[in-house]
C-alpha cells in the first residue's frame, strides 16, 4: 500500500506515494507548492495504482486532448472526454482509479497564483468552478476548447522553461485561462433563483470548510442566521438534497480520507469526524458506501 499521507498539501509527498520515480524525470520545477502543470501521459506513466480519497490544498484543472477520464469529486463521479475539463477545487476531496487511457494537461495552482500584478485576493471567488458548490465539469465548444488548449500550452512552455520565476507571466495566463473557461461554464443550479441559490451556496461553503464541526442542521442554520426549517426548505429546493444528507455525505467523505491514509482505529476516526457513537458511524458509512469502514479500509490495503 502507498505511504500514508493526509492530503495533497505537500505535492512532493503525494508524488512519492502514488507516482514514485516521477521526481527523477525533472517534470516538476521549483515552487510546485504554488503551481505546476504537466502532461497527463507523463503522470500516468508513473502512477502506481489508483489514488484513494485525498484532499488537495490547491485547485486542479484537468483538460483532455484525447481519451476519457473518470474522477470522483466529492460524492459524484465525473466523466470527461477530449476537449473537456474537470476541476477539483482546493480543499475538495477526490479519488480516481488507474486504467484511464488519455492525454492532456493537468494544471494545479494555489489561490496565491491569482494575486499577481493583474490579479486580486477575491479573484478565486469570481470563478464558480473553483468553489465547493460549483460544477466541476466544463464542456466547451470546439472553438473555445482550442483557445483553452493554447493557453495551457503557453503555461506549460513557460513552466518548463522558467518554472514560476517570472511572477507576472503565469498568473496572467492563468487568469486568462479561467476567464476563457468562465465563458462556457454551466452552473449546476438554475441562476434565476438568486436569493435561494446564494443561501444554498453559503450553506455548502460553510459545510465544505467545517467538517467535523458542523454535524447538526441547527448549528449551520444559526451560522446563517435563519431557522432550521427555512434552511431545510431552501437547500432541498435548490440542490435536491436535504441539509442532513449534505452533512452525512461530507462526513463520510472525510472518513474515507482518514480510512485511506491513517492507521487510527475506526472508533477514533468516528470521533474525528464528529460522531461519538462508533456503531452509528459504521451504520452511516455503510448506508452511503455499501460496506463497513473496516471493509473499505481492507479493500484499499489490498489494492
Amino acid at each position: 500500500m502507498p505511504e500514508k499521507i493526509n492530503s495533497l498539501s505537500d505535492p512532493a509527498a503525494f508524488t512519492a506515494a502514488y507516482m514514485p520515480g516521477m521526481d527523477r524525470q525533472e517534470i516538476f520545477k521549483g515552487g510546485r507548492e504554488k503551481f505546476f502543470i504537466l502532461k497527463v501521459e507523463d503522470m500516468y506513466r508513473h502512477l502506481k495504482g489508483g489514488v484513494p480519497a485525498t484532499r488537495s490544498t490547491m485547485h486542479s484543472c484537468l483538460f483532455l486532448t484525447t481519451g476519457k477520464a473518470v474522477i470522483r469529486v466529492g460524492s459524484e463521479p465525473c466523466e470527461i472526454y477530449a476537449n473537456e475539463l474537470v476541476f477539483v477545487a482546493a480543499e475538495q476531496i477526490f479519488s480516481f482509479s488507474e486504467g484511464d487511457d488519455n492525454t492532456g494537461y493537468l494544471c494545479v495552482f494555489h489561490d496565491d497564483m491569482l494575486m499577481g500584478k493583474f490579479g486580486s485576493s477575491r479573484l478565486g471567488t469570481d470563478f464558480a468552478c473553483l468553489r465547493a458548490w460549483g460544477n466541476p465539469v466544463v464542456r466547451p465548444d470546439g472553438q473555445t476548447a482550442g483557445f483553452i488548449l493554447q493557453l495551457l500550452l503557453r503555461l506549460y512552455h513557460e513552466y518548463r522553461q522558467q518554472g514560476i520565476q517570472r511572477p507576472d507571466i503565469i498568473p496572467s495566463y492563468l487568469i486568462a485561462l479561467l476567464s476563457e473557461i468562465n465563458t462556457v461554464y454551466q452552473p449546476l443550479q438554475r441562476p434565476e433563483r438568486s436569493a435561494a441559490l446564494q443561501l444554498a451556496n453559503r450553506f455548502q461553503d460553510l459545510l465544505f470548510t467545517g467538517v467535523p464541526r458542523w454535524r447538526q442542521v441547527a448549528d449551520l442554520a444559526a451560522q446563517l442566521h435563519i431557522s432550521p426549517n427555512h434552511l431545510n426548505k431552501i437547500v432541498k429546493q435548490v440542490t435536491g438534497k436535504s441539509p442532513t444528507r449534505w452533512i452525512d455525505e461530507a462526513t463520510v467523505r472525510e472518513a474515507k480520507i482518514l480510512l485511506s491514509q491513517q492507521e487510527m482505529p475506526v472508533g477514533e476516526i468516528a470521533l474525528t469526524v464528529g460522531i461519538e457513537d462508533a456503531s452509528y458511524f459504521t451504520r452511516l458509512f455503510k448506508k452511503y458506501e455499501g460496506v463497513t469502514p473496516t471493509t473499505f479500509r481492507n479493500r484499499i490495503e489490498k489494492s
